[in-house]
């Protein structure tokens, strides 16, 4: 089967849901004459014209707010926010608008919107364009947060998130865009709520999402190789939190490490070990664990870029001490 990128993937989701649905259009900056930021959507316009592919002003509260009202009339928008960053100047929208509708009217009003986001570090894009903000829309009730790292879901959730009523967010990371892997020929994947277990283990559960996944299954390898068992679990979906895959991945391999290139202070890494705090402490044999970002703005210089980001030498590092068994009971730290 031949390889594609995650880009490749991304489009043909995309592709797929303009053919087979005539509600569905495609908004934001530069994704029509331009192609994308990241060449996402190049060559949809003259595929699709003017009228499902449209290039929007430079006003992200504006563009959000039209696709909202147009998901409140009956179409199926995919709004591409270019960066996460940017996406801040929507949070009015998107989180008191989109994400409240449906209950401030009583249930009568669904707001069937799909935005997707680039997001993440590691092309020196400097730190107004490369953080990881999913853990802001992770917290709010009335929106859905998906998060795919890997070519089959890149393909496949879209067509999902496009089925639902409610808004949800796609990030993309934009340290996968040019990643290969081989497409499914079936679009039998787990349903976008769930995560997926990406490896099996016994001894330790790494838990991650969107563009950790890969350096967390490359740390996975290099413990094997060591002799170590290491369960890897893509979370997939950070709201609602598929809380029981998570938990039964901590039961069976009883320490638990969360890789996120967010910060700590009140990230998504704080809520995963907030949950195995209350449901799974009677299974844990070491602390929770983290690895994430460092908390500074991300910097320029390639070199201080990837010294603020979670590496593989540092997740296998950490890994490393928690399987210590000597450094790592339990009852030391109670």
């Amino acid at each position: 089967m031949d390889e594609v990128t995650f880009r490749d993937a991304f489009k043909a989701a995309i592709v797929e849901a303009l053919t087979e649905d005539p509600r569905v259009f495609l908004m934001g900056e530069d994704v029509g004459h331009y192609g994308g930021c990241y060449a996402v959507s190049k060559g949809l316009l003259d595929k699709f014209g003017a009228q499902r592919i449209i290039d929007t002003p430079l006003s992200e509260s504006g563009f959000v707010g039209a696709g909202i009202g147009a998901a409140v009339g009956g179409m199926r928008p995919i709004v591409e926010v270019m960066t996460v960053n940017f996406s801040l100047l929507a949070l009015d929208q998107i989180i008191n608008n989109a994400a409240t509708l449906r209950h401030m009217s009583g249930g009568q009003i669904s707001v069937p919107l799909v935005i997707r986001m680039a997001c993440g570090a590691g092309k020196q894009l400097a730190a107004q364009h490369s953080h990881s903000f999913e853990g802001i829309y992770a917290h709010v009730p009335g929106l859905k947060v998906l998060y795919p790292g890997t070519i089959a879901d890149a393909r496949y959730m879209l067509k999902m998130a496009l089925a639902d009523p409610d808004p949800v967010i796609i990030f993309e990371h934009v340290m996968l865009y040019n990643q290969t892997g081989v497409l499914p020929e079936t679009d039998n994947i787990a349903p976008m709520e769930k995560a997926v277990i990406r490896k099996t283990g016994t001894d330790l559960s790494i838990i991650t999402w969107g563009g950790c996944l890969y350096k967390a299954m490359q740390a996975a390898e290099l413990l094997e190789a060591q002799g170590f068992n290491i369960e890897v679990v893509d979370l997939r979906c950070l709201r609602p939190l598929d809380r029981e895959t998570i938990i039964d991945s901590v039961r069976r391999t009883h320490k638990a490490l969360i890789v996120d290139e967010s910060w700590k202070t009140a990230g998504m890494s704080a809520e995963i070990s907030a949950i195995l705090a209350e449901h799974a402490l009677w299974y844990l044999d070491a602390p929770v664990r983290r690895v994430c970002g460092v908390e500074v703005p991300i910097p320029y210089p390639d070199h201080l870029e990837q010294a603020c980001l979670p590496q593989v030498k540092q997740i296998v590092e950490v890994a490393l001490q928690m399987l210590d068994s000597s450094n790592s009971s339990m009852g030391e730290v109670l």
